[in-house]
């Protein structure tokens, strides 16, 4: 017995391949020129018996699939079965691609068939050809699906009509639900169907504990069926007589609705379940006009937009949320009685999905996120970059190979840095400035885009800490004003002199080291905290307008670092602190990941008290400031040595409550 293949190295082509090769007779197997190389790594990975495979050079958009006279009488009378299923499978291809490939493939296929004088044409369409019919679509229905709007819906309709019309041999139809990995080991070879949602529920196992009840939606009902049990159906109907001019649902009878389908998934990723679920059906109050009006609404689409592309979940597959269709299956099942072919229960096989997915086709298994993958070429400015958090960023940059500029008041350890990078390998340019002298702020931008066209990233890493209580600062307002002029104005000075060439380049980021301080409102860092907090602020207004043009604010609520910054206040010396390279990690983190803020879990968590329960948190925070005094320097005693080592409470205190400045 003699085959003809098209769409052999598909997903669901190669596991029928593997079944027509237990029989008897060649498989002849349509390959494009230029994928010659994908036919072989299928044949090896799949194990076919090359020496009962022909390939034969094709194209589905040429008549007669591309094969000359020759290699058409060569064939003729000799195929028993021909088998279609080449088709674009993809709810994101543009229209004229899936018109070519569907409807002019199948027509061209039809062609082929009828020169060869083909036994029989076996179709491989889809549910999609019933389009949006509300209700039950049986295998005898075809003229009576409803909305065809969609590109892929109305070319598998309109190419399964094609055979019906037009096939000049026998013919059957074949129409497989959404088709899903191997129930036996969960392989499949592209994201399509329920797993558009499995981003959505990694992140959901991310951000909950298991035992959360979350919110779903119910939606419709998705028929779902595991790639091994269409390749066994196809190859025992095909094979059977007396079915000549048959269609054939291979899809799940009792489809799970959504919500359920999503759940089972939630379960084998050990993920929360969306335990209440709301019905599409409760918003049918809304007029249809006034949904699309706010769906058409511009922060409305952006938000949409955003979220969609964050879960990698295409803006088409929306509509099949609430898919309206379910479908009748009875001539399958008796085609299929007493071949022990039983589709398989989604319970028994999710893990495997999952699990596979997870190792072999998770979005974020492609995502380049090595430094050098994101600064590599780029020009980077560290500030602060000749000690302590700059120095350490700028070895690490540099070495990622970035084109690292540092700039720091002095000179000879500005150069010692350098020189060290360069010594390394890495490319390091440094110039001297006083950023907080506005004019010498100015000076380094201008002399900056002169030689080097622009910068990529900034790191406002330069900074002034002061440590003293406000009652000790009455005659000391030069405190606010320098580290205003410092933490705030400097930095501002040269986020206003880079924006404008980062907008023009549409990319950049800006990465500004704040403190933990800013969300726990330390005691004692009034001038301090309140210098980070404003550029706290004014980065998140521009993040609000910059957004559009790629351009990227990343917060790094630091926690206490071990710089020559902390030095005068010996009761540091006692409690836990990041190293710079501890504090270096979480800028190139910043750097490959771009978020807006960066913060420790403590941190947050000090944010959120303050916002619930002000009140008990000024009573946490005034023990703090009581149990921990101002050191000699703060009190304007020159050459005074710090008192007593630090007390038990106190260390115990500044463990409890890592990283927070006291």
């Amino acid at each position: 017995m003699t085959y003809f293949v098209t769409g052999a190295t598909g997903f669901i082509g190669r596991h029928l391949v593997s079944n027509l090769l237990k029989r008897s007779g060649t498989v002849h197997v349509l390959v494009r020129k230029g994928s010659q190389k994908k036919f072989d790594a299928v044949a090896e990975r799949m194990g076919w018996d090359r020496k009962r495979i022909r390939v034969v050079a094709g194209d589905l958009a040429k008549p007669r699939l591309g094969l000359t006279a020759a290699q058409v009488k060569a064939l003729r009378g000799k195929v028993r079965h021909f088998f279609h299923l080449a088709a674009v499978y993809d709810l994101t291809a543009d229209a004229e691609a899936q018109r070519v490939a569907n409807i002019d493939g199948t027509r061209h296929a039809l062609e082929l068939a009828g020169a060869i004088h083909a036994g029989c044409f076996h179709h491989t369409s889809s549910i999609a050809a019933a389009g949006l019919y509300p209700g039950v679509f049986r295998e005898d229905m075809f003229e009576e699906a409803e909305e065809l709007d969609d590109p892929y819906l109305r070319t598998k309709h309109e190419s399964e009509g094609l055979v019906r019309k037009e096939c000049p041999v026998p013919f059957r139809i074949y129409r497989p639900g959404i088709v899903v990995g191997h129930s036996r080991t969960g392989e499949i070879d592209k994201i399509d169907g329920p797993y558009y949602f499995f981003t959505l529920i990694k992140k959901m196992r991310e951000l909950l504990p298991q035992w959360v009840p979350t919110l779903g939606i119910e939606g419709g009902r998705i028929n779902v069926v595991p790639v091994d049990y269409v390749a066994d159906a196809m190859d025992h109907i095909a094979h059977k007589k007396g079915l000549d001019g048959g269609c054939f649902h291979l899809v799940d009878p009792e489809p799970m609705r959504v919500g359920e389908l999503l759940n089972v998934f939630c379960r084998a990723a050990h993920a929360p379940e969306m335990t209440m679920r709301l019905d599409a059906r409760m918003f049918a109050f809304v007029p249809a006009a006034a949904r699309a009006a706010i769906g058409s609404l511009p922060p409305v689409r952006r938000f949409v937009g955003m979220m969609l592309r964050d879960l990698k979940i295409p803006r088409e597959a929306l509509k099949f949320i609430t898919y309206p269709t379910r479908f009748d299956n009875r001539e399958t099942e008796r085609a299929l009685k007493g071949s022990k072919i039983v589709l398989p229960k989604l319970e028994d096989y999710a893990w495997r999905l999952w699990d596979y997915w997870e190792r072999h086709l998770d979005p974020d298994l492609f995502v380049d996120r090595s430094l050098r993958g994101r600064v590599e070429g780029k020009v980077v400015l560290v500030t602060g970059g000749s000690s302590g958090i700059g120095k350490a960023t700028a070895e690490k940059i540099a070495a990622a190979g970035a084109k690292t500029i540092i700039v720091a008041r002095g000179e000879e350890e500005l150069l010692r840095t350098r020189d060290e990078i360069v010594a390394a390998g890495g490319q390091c340019w440094a110039y001297t400035a006083d950023l907080s002298d506005m004019a010498d702020c100015d000076r380094l931008v201008a002399t900056v885009l002169a030689e080097h066209g622009t910068v990529d990233i900034l790191v406002n890493n330069a900074g002034r800490s002061i440590r003293r209580s406000i009652e000790l600062s009455f005659d000391r307002f030069h405190d606010f004003e320098r580290t205003m002029q410092l933490n705030y104005f400097g930095s501002l000075r040269l986020i206003m002199g880079f924006l404008p060439k980062m907008i023009e380049q549409r990319r950049g980021q800006i990465v500004n080291i704040s403190s933990i301080g800013v969300l726990a409102s330390s005691p004692r860092f009034s001038a301090y905290v309140a210098s980070k907090a404003a550029l706290d602020a004014f980065s998140r207004c521009a993040q609000g307008e910059l957004s559009s043009k790629n351009i990227h604010f990343t917060t790094i609520n630091m926690p206490l670092v071990r710089t020559p910054m902390i030095a005068p206040t010996k009761v540091y010396e006692s409690v836990p602190t990041l190293s710079p390279e501890e504090a270096a990690d979480l800028v190139v983190k910043a750097i490959i990941e771009r978020p807006s803020r960066i913060a420790t879990r403590l941190g947050t968590f000090a944010a959120v008290l303050n916002a619930v329960a002000p009140k008990a948190y000024e009573v946490i925070m005034n023990t703090a400031f009581e149990l921990f005094p101002d050191s000699a320097a703060a009190k304007g005693i020159k050459g005074a040595r710090e008192g007593e080592r630090p007390t038990n409470e106190q260390i115990a205190f500044a463990a409890l409550m890592r990283g927070v400045h006291w």
